[in-house]
């Protein structure tokens, strides 16, 4: 039997007072890869910091890798980050520091010590992106494929057996978008790693299409027709 990463039974999202959506029911299983799509401020972000500990749950039911999101409190959501990674539009690497130094940055903020296990971690992950040799680089000798690439080994570091990635081809030209949704399959695929990924882009839910659940009027609606807006 498949194993369940992310359970919802009726949750409420809001922000602040406001309800952004109401009923939510979606269930995700291990290595599952999942669209998140829908109009801009339909609640795509919502739902997904909802899943990260960044929203609130108060009504509902919503288990996440293990994790009771209604329990959640400031001191239980880095745990919840350990077992889950977050892939941005924007990439967010630390502009100060190389490739290796950002991601040993996550490792130490995340509980690791032993220097030696997070070097060959690194290594490992870097391996896995395709950017084995580019660990010295500073983010702004990168491509932005690059960069997302990096952003990609960052959210693998812990393991993860769940992936939220947010509009991750956003800022990335047709050819590169290809590239990044090629890894991001291959990294669902043979890894076992359940993906969910919020996007604008049709062009790429054609190209590699996936299981499908649309934000619409307040709703979630798991598997909708998908007309281009």
């Amino acid at each position: 039997m498949a194993e369940t990463i992310i359970e919802i039974k009726h949750v409420n999202i809001y922000q602040g007072k406001n309800l952004i959506l109401q009923d939510v029911n979606l269930t995700v299983q291990k290595g599952e890869f999942v669209y998140l799509v829908g109009k801009t401020g339909t609640g795509k972000s919502s739902l997904l910091k909802a899943l990260y500990g960044d929203l609130p749950l108060t009504e509902g039911e919503c288990t996440v890798v293990g994790f009771n999101i209604r329990e959640m409190t400031w001191k239980k959501v880095p745990f919840l980050r350990r077992n889950l990674g977050v892939v941005f539009q924007d990439f967010q690497l630390l502009t100060d520091r190389n490739v290796n130094e950002n991601l040993k940055f996550v490792l130490k903020a995340t509980g690791w010590k032993d220097e030696r296990l997070m070097d060959e971690k690194i290594s490992d992950v870097l391996d896995k992106v395709g950017l084995k040799s580019k660990g010295f680089k500073m983010p702004f000798e990168l491509s932005g494929g690059e960069q997302q690439r990096v952003d990609i080994a960052r959210a693998l570091l812990n393991s993860p057996k769940l992936i939220l990635a947010d509009e991750p081809t956003g800022n990335l030209d047709p050819e590169t978008s290809d590239e990044i949704m090629q890894l991001l399959f291959h990294i669902s695929r043979d890894y076992g790693t359940a993906i969910v990924m919020a996007t604008h882009d049709y062009i790429v839910i054609n190209k590699f299409p996936a299981r499908m659940v649309r934000t619409e009027r307040g709703r979630v609606l798991d598997n909708a027709t998908i007309s281009i807006e």
